[in-house]
């Protein structure tokens, strides 16, 4: 698996190709934010809320839109604004029709009123999506001036009533979440998995910080693999790789755990990313069109919940779910952003792969690159109207998703550029909050050591 080790130099028609799937990824914030709040759609699928997630992620694209030349810095810094000053006067009564309570937020909002949609949970995992973005842009409008002054007073506000305590559990980990009907939500955050950045700032909470017993307690429910020959912190949908990644340089970096392992979380995302890579190329389900340059596992939409008879077998689908690798679940659905998502991680594996992809399937035809996901194995005679899409080589027909979705354009901007220009990395680095969650972690060397 040593391919994804390699310094790969990108040519001029990598470049543009990258620059093309940027910018395209791009436009869904463009097109799907609310400017008079700053919230943002969840997906493109008609009647969707605002995801307080795709709040954040748009709030982390702006800086690098500004930077390529996509959107005006007043445009960016009005967007900012609108969603900073929702969030910080927000009501926080834990109100059923709310917006959030103890300084989190509820998952989903109506795009009218900007309260609580669809019953849904207070998240704490979203809040800190939400949060990171906020973070990401006070960092960037470092200016003397009125509106950026406001950006970063409004950002820490909105961290500092972030009430991290009320969110523990008694075995010191964090909850998933809460709802009004109900209270807290059964399980807490426990196994490798996404929340690496949620502790970070929670151990740097400007009040009601977490103490690192509480990382302790998460790194101890983890689990290791030995998988392809190799050994892995496991988690099977590459986007529990790649989300934390996103803000944290943890190259080079390493946690007590990580130290006492020989490795750092950075290195064990490549591995994680091969992985899923080895698991396509051996293929154990058969599945049509999996192979080296056809891979990538992770929370997408999928044809539906059904049992049906596909290529002479009967398969189960799935709709919306986080599927992963070597494990799954599977159903022969592909997500071709999670594997853009790996780019940093193993740069060389992932631009063959789009390389592929851009000549098997092409973009969607709404302007946002990629289709979601695609599925070969779904049978032809269920693939009707927006969901059939023909092969460029004309030879097979495709479930396709017709939506796009936030969580899935934002970590294509924001890994794009980290690959590129490594500008969400940089900006975070210098930001305080940051530096002091990783060191109340224990992560030591590298970058943390200097000034």
């Amino acid at each position: 698996m040593a391919a994804g080790r390699r310094r790969v130099q990108r040519s001029p028609t990598d470049e543009a190709m990258l620059d093309d799937l940027q910018r395209k990824a791009f436009r869904f914030f463009e097109r799907h934010v609310i400017p008079a709040t700053g919230l943002v759609l969840d997906s493109t699928r008609p009647g969707q809320p605002v995801s307080i997630a795709a709040v954040g992620f748009a709030l982390a694209s702006y800086p690098v839109g500004v930077e390529r030349g996509w959107m005006r810095r007043g445009t960016a810094l009005k967007h900012t604004l609108a969603a900073l000053k929702f969030f910080d006067e927000a009501d926080q009564s834990g109100a059923p029709d709310g917006v959030g309570h103890h300084g989190f937020f509820y998952h989903f909002l109506e795009p009218a009123t900007g309260t609580r949609a669809w019953k849904c949970e207070l998240s704490t995992i979203d809040t800190t999506l939400l949060l990171v973005g906020a973070i990401q842009a006070a960092a960037y409008f470092d200016r003397d001036t009125a509106p950026d002054r406001e950006v970063r007073a409004r950002a820490l506000s909105i961290y500092a009533r972030i009430d991290w305590r009320w969110a523990l559990k008694d075995n010191n980990t964090i909850a998933l979440g809460w709802k009004p009907e109900t209270g807290f939500l059964v399980n807490g955050w426990c196994g490798y998995d996404e929340s690496m950045i949620m502790h970070v700032l929670a151990l740097a909470a400007p009040r009601f910080r977490l103490d690192p017993v509480t990382y302790d307690a998460w790194t101890a429910s983890y689990r290791w693999r030995h998988l392809y020959g190799e050994d892995v912190l496991y988690a099977g949908p590459l986007f529990i790789h790649q989300y934390s990644h996103i803000w944290l340089d943890l190259r080079g970096i390493r946690d007590r755990y990580m130290a006492a392992k020989h490795t750092d979380y950075f290195e064990n995302s490549r591995v994680a990313t091969q992985i899923h890579r080895q698991y396509a190329i051996r293929n154990p389900r058969k599945f049509v069109g999996y192979e080296k340059n056809c891979w990538g596992f992770s929370a997408t939409d999928g044809p539906g919940n059904v049992l049906v008879k596909a290529d002479g077998r009967r398969r189960q689908f799935y709709d919306y779910t986080a599927r992963g690798a070597p494990f799954g679940p599977d159903d022969g659905t592909i997500s071709p952003w999670s594997a853009i998502a790996s780019l940093p991680f193993a740069p060389g594996i992932v631009l063959e792969e789009i390389r592929h992809l851009e000549e098997l399937i092409g973009h969607g035809p709404q302007g946002y690159g990629f289709h979601a996901s695609f599925n070969l194995s779904w049978p032809d005679v269920h693939t009707k109207g927006a969901h059939r899409y023909t092969l460029r080589n004309g030879k097979r027909v495709a479930w396709v998703s017709p939506w796009h979705f936030a969580l899935h354009q934002g970590p294509i901007v924001l890994m794009i550029e980290n690959h590129r220009s490594q500008m969400i990395w940089n900006l975070m680095r210098r930001c305080a909050p940051i530096r002091l969650g990783l060191a109340r972690a224990g992560f030591r060397d590298g970058w943390l050591e200097s000034s």
